[in-house]
């Protein structure tokens, strides 16, 4: 959400838009793992986590995320394996596990920036 407030400010709308959908959906995530977590008779905590970094720059917060999202599907990929005899939660973990259309979109713009110029990304982006 942040990023997006910070799109938003500089006038890139359309990816303040796009990261503020993708914000909303984690949530919606998280809040479906703290739910199974919570009928799992499990504890749930909110501890100490280390900071993330924010960009002013959009093309290197876009790497960055990319970063993230192919970092995060390998462990989250032996996560849903660890899960599969636990149906339900195995399917939450499995929904999450196949939204790789952020990684897809990330690749897809910094390919675009290569083709069309950077300049160009950015008029597209107001």
């Amino acid at each position: 959400m942040i990023q997006s407030r910070i799109f938003a400010a500089q006038g890139l709308t359309k990816l303040a838009e796009k990261y503020a959908e993708h914000s909303t959906e984690e949530h919606g995530y998280v809040e479906k793992c703290v739910d199974r977590l919570l009928d799992l008779g499990c504890d749930v905590k909110n501890g100490d986590k280390k900071d993330a970094p924010v960009f002013k720059d959009a093309i290197e917060f876009i790497k960055y995320d990319l970063q993230v999202s192919k970092d995060g599907l390998a462990w989250l990929g032996e996560i849903v394996e660890a899960a599969r005899g636990d149906y339900k939660t195995f399917e939450i973990l499995e929904e999450y596990y196949k939204d790789e259309e952020d990684m897809y979109w990330a690749e897809q713009q910094l390919e675009l920036i290569e083709k069309i110029g950077l300049n160009n990304w950015y008029a597209n982006q107001v």
